[in-house]
């Protein structure tokens, strides 16, 4: 019998992105955490991760992660929650509308500044399949963090919009906006 996730999810998902298929790991656990000895982290412990500290947002810092705590089973439990808010609300696996986020949030291209004599030019490059994996991550966190800081919306139901946002290519996903966004301006630096 194969493990599931929280008890509850199979990992039996389809990856439709072939450039993330190598990088979205989906090896059924129970409990993800592999305590960093891995090099290719389960992608339910690198969300885990991912919200500990959701990082600054801007130059400016205007959001500030210094109220993070980094506790596992807060973070672990908010996880939980929020797929179960998923699969209430989609009526289907969990992990499947997390998979479709990842990939719909996941940036093709970002733009790289380059020094040409005295002026400083944007050019467009390719994104490379792991750090597409990690932005992505990193926006839906920090989506779900700004929705949910200072407000009265608590963590876990914020994770579950933004997921479900971005898992449907809503623009009310901050991951989605910021993908167009990135997109817009390599498209522009051409």
């Amino acid at each position: 019998m194969e493990p599931k996730l929280f008890g509850k999810w199979e990992y039996n998902v389809e990856i439709s992105d072939l450039g993330l298929k190598r990088y979205i790991n989906l090896e059924p656990k129970i409990l993800p955490k592999t305590n960093g000895r891995t090099k290719n982290k389960n992608v339910i412990e690198k969300l885990i991760t991912h919200l500990m500290v959701p990082g600054h947002r801007g130059k400016k810092h205007r959001l500030t992660s210094g109220l993070c705590s980094g506790k596992y089973q807060t973070i672990y439990n908010i996880v939980e929650k929020s797929f179960d808010i998923i699969a209430e609300k989609t009526k289907k696996n969990p992990i499947l509308v997390f998979v479709l986020a990842i990939e719909n949030a996941s940036p093709y291209e970002l733009t790289v500044s380059q020094q040409i004599g005295g002026i400083v030019a944007r050019k467009p490059a390719i994104c490379s399949p792991k750090k597409r994996l990690d932005l992505s991550l990193r926006r839906l966190v920090q989506g779900s963090y700004e929705k949910s800081f200072n407000k009265k919306k608590k963590m876990f139901e914020a994770l579950a919009e933004e997921i479900i946002n971005a898992s449907k290519n809503s623009p009310e996903s901050y991951a989605i906006a910021e993908r167009q966004r990135n997109e817009k301006e390599a498209e522009g630096a051409r």
